[in-house]
């Protein structure tokens, strides 16, 4: 009996399947790797984001405070803030400069009490001591 070649059936060989598994079984676990470092950097850099708008905002309640009591405050206050449902820790640091009506702040913001020596966020900035208002520029302004 002849064998008729278009009735040979075609198919993977099991050695062929061993090999596909093979590569399937090395990529899957890089796969999930990167995936996860990719959500813990993004988790990571929501973190900053929201620890650098705790710190705008606690710089701009200092502006705000130091224009109503016409002077700044000086040495180191600590506190916690509520944003995006969560606490953040925070750390207020002033100090003299070369300019006597200049003064350096720093705010540093961290997710926990224990992180303070790593904050998340950490901003620095220069207010003037010179809180004399200007009684002409407020009725001047539109």
């Amino acid at each position: 009996m002849k064998r008729n070649p278009m009735n040979r059936v075609r198919g993977f060989t099991l050695v062929e399947v061993m090999v596909a598994l093979a590569v399937v079984a090395i990529a899957l676990p890089a796969l999930m790797v990167a995936l996860y470092q990719h959500v813990d950097g993004t988790g990571y850099l929501r973190d900053k984001s929201l620890a650098q708008m705790v710190a705008s905002n606690k710089l701009e309640e200092l502006r705000i405070l130091s224009q109503a009591r016409q002077s700044l405050p000086s040495g180191e206050l600590s506190g916690i803030s509520s944003m995006a449902d969560r606490d953040w820790y925070w750390w207020l640091e002033s100090q003299a400069t070369v300019s006597d009506n200049l003064l350096k702040f720093e705010i540093a913001v961290a997710a926990s009490e224990e992180q303070r020596d790593q904050p998340l966020f950490s901003l620095v900035a220069f207010l003037s001591s010179d809180l004399q208002a200007d009684p002409g520029a407020l009725s001047a302004a539109p």
